[in-house]
């Protein structure tokens, strides 16, 4: 793993294209470290219930061991794409990608849930690193006309990495041999033989740059930032009230670190968020959209799994098993959409047919309760999963097209950063959301006796219930879930508001490599 494949000189003096034959190698190495990387965010989804109940935790927990890998992933996806700006993107990638093997043995060995929410940070930082930098390579060797289709497959595999992560860790815990520390372990190998892989198929031409200087304050400043403002998002509610003492701390302190980061970032010599790019209007956007794609889809699917075990009464494997419809909407519209724009070179009547649909996939499931029947729930999820599929690639395509090619890690990054950043506000705030009206319906039904005593914050073993108490919180479940996504639903139509003014513009000829030489040589002659 060194810095020489992709500082080697090539045979085209200028950064040549890759041939498409060379571009199919490079991508599966790219696609099999992101499938990974993006299914450590998802495969403890069905596992969480098992392991909370052996590691003694509680709802708060099961919230936290998602947001810990969200928060690592999105704080550290800007520092991520500023370093692919300046350093060898191929030599990142397989850093990304041994910092998530590191995390994941971390994870598979931990003795209690204190350690793992610290591996899942480890695995967290990882996954940004991949994220982030899979797509900005795809911009540097592939142009945006022809970006649509490699996109579409790309979206494909996150979005399946996403949602099929609940049926790989369900699997794991219903097989007596392996036990939910194999959602862990599981992807190690793969890790390994993805950077094997980019090792021997990722070849990029050389990018030098001197007396570089990275603004390891700024990254610090927005790291803290965020990290506060979703640490209260995740306690808000459940520790202590939304409107209380507590909150004006958290909200104060991330909105002043915020601002004193913009403030250092206007000032850096290499900033790690270029604020620039914010006065393109079609960055701008996509981000904005980018947030609420992320809000939506993490906030809402996440928690699917533990409906379908507690108020569904499935098993793991099952309730995996369940998240199919949505893979395959998603999988499909997202193949189709990115083949249809590679063919016509139109984008932006898929950004707002996703968003439109991606919307009415919330309100069906705003419907679902403990009497859902399994036919209905599972037409509900392919809906959402057709909206996603077809907006949140191509978001990153329509940025990726509209700036400059110095500055594509920085804009790809930050389109990364904030539906990264969607998603973990999402599981958090709507996390403590479930879990405040969890507490608010067992009261209801059982007394404040239940609560104070840990029932109302306690995930439920339905084992170990008898079938009256089972059908009681299955009906809690099956309610708080439904209002989940009633409560996503209105963050989903921003998203139509946003893409609708997004300007179309013809998609670019030229791969990011061959814009960037000619950015520099229109540089130098002048």
């Amino acid at each position: 793993m060194t810095l020489t494949s992709e500082e080697a000189v090539t045979d085209d003096p200028a950064p040549g294209r890759m041939s498409r034959g060379q571009v199919v190698q490079a991508l599966s190495g790219l696609m099999l470290g992101m499938f990974v990387s993006i299914l450590a965010s998802t495969v403890v989804s069905n596992a969480l219930p098992r392991i909370i109940a052996d590691l003694n935790g509680s709802q708060s927990v099961y919230t936290w061991i998602v947001t810990a890998e969200l928060l690592a992933m999105t704080a550290t996806v800007p520092l991520w794409g500023k370093l692919a700006d300046l350093y060898s993107k191929k030599l990142l990638v397989q850093l990304s990608l041994l910092l998530f093997v590191a995390g994941s043995l971390i994870a598979g060995f931990t003795p209690d849930v204190g350690v793992l929410v610290v591996s899942r940070v480890v695995q967290g930082i990882g996954a940004g690193g991949m994220t982030a930098l899979a797509t900005i390579v795809l911009a540097a060797i592939i142009p945006p006309r022809e970006m649509g289709r490699y996109a579409g497959m790309f979206g494909a595999v996150f979005g399946v990495a996403t949602i099929a992560g609940p049926l790989i860790g369900g699997v794991m815990v219903d097989t007596s041999w392996l036990g939910w520390r194999w959602c862990f372990f599981i992807g190690v190998p793969f890790s390994i033989a993805a950077i094997a892989l980019l090792q021997k198929t990722l070849k990029l031409p050389s990018v030098r740059r001197k007396d570089v200087k990275i603004d390891w304050l700024g990254a610090l400043l927005i790291t803290a930032g965020v990290s506060t403002l979703l640490i209260w998002s995740t306690l808000a509610g459940q520790h202590f009230d939304w409107a209380s003492w507590e909150t004006a701390v958290f909200v104060a302190g991330g909105i002043v670190l915020l601002a004193l980061a913009v403030w250092v970032e206007s000032r850096a010599a290499e900033p790690v968020i270029p604020l620039g790019i914010f006065r393109n209007r079609t960055v701008t956007l996509t981000i904005i959209a980018s947030v609420l794609v992320g809000v939506a889809m993490f906030g809402g699917t996440v928690f699917l799994s533990q409906y379908f075990q507690v108020a569904l009464g499935k098993s793991p494997t099952v309730a995996g098993l369940m998240s199919l419809p949505m893979i395959f909407g998603l999988l499909i519209s997202s193949v189709v959409a990115g083949a249809l724009i590679t063919k016509f070179g139109r984008w932006k009547v898929y950004l707002v047919a996703g968003a439109v649909i991606m919307t009415v996939g919330m309100l069906l499931l705003s419907t679902i309760g403990a009497d859902t029947s399994v036919l209905v729930l599972s037409l509900h999820m392919a809906v959402l999963g057709v909206g996603v599929g077809m907006l949140m690639q191509n978001l990153v395509l329509a940025a990726q097209n509209d700036v400059p090619a110095a500055e594509l890690g920085a804009a790809t990054s930050a389109l990364t950063f904030f539906r990264s950043m969607g998603g973990a506000i999402g599981v958090s705030a709507l996390g403590a959301v479930l879990a405040s009206r969890v507490t608010s319906l067992t009261t209801e039904k059982f007394g404040e006796a239940a609560t104070s005593s840990g029932g109302g914050h306690a995930v439920p073993d339905l084992t170990a219930l008898p079938p009256e108490i089972k059908t009681i919180f299955a009906d809690i479940y099956g309610t708080a879930t439904a209002e989940l996504f009633l409560v996503g639903a209105p963050i989903a139509f921003l998203a139509i508001i946003a893409v609708l003014f997004i300007k179309e513009k013809p998609l670019s000829e030229l791969s990011g490599d061959e814009r960037r030489a000619r950015e520099e040589a229109a540089l130098s002659a002048h």
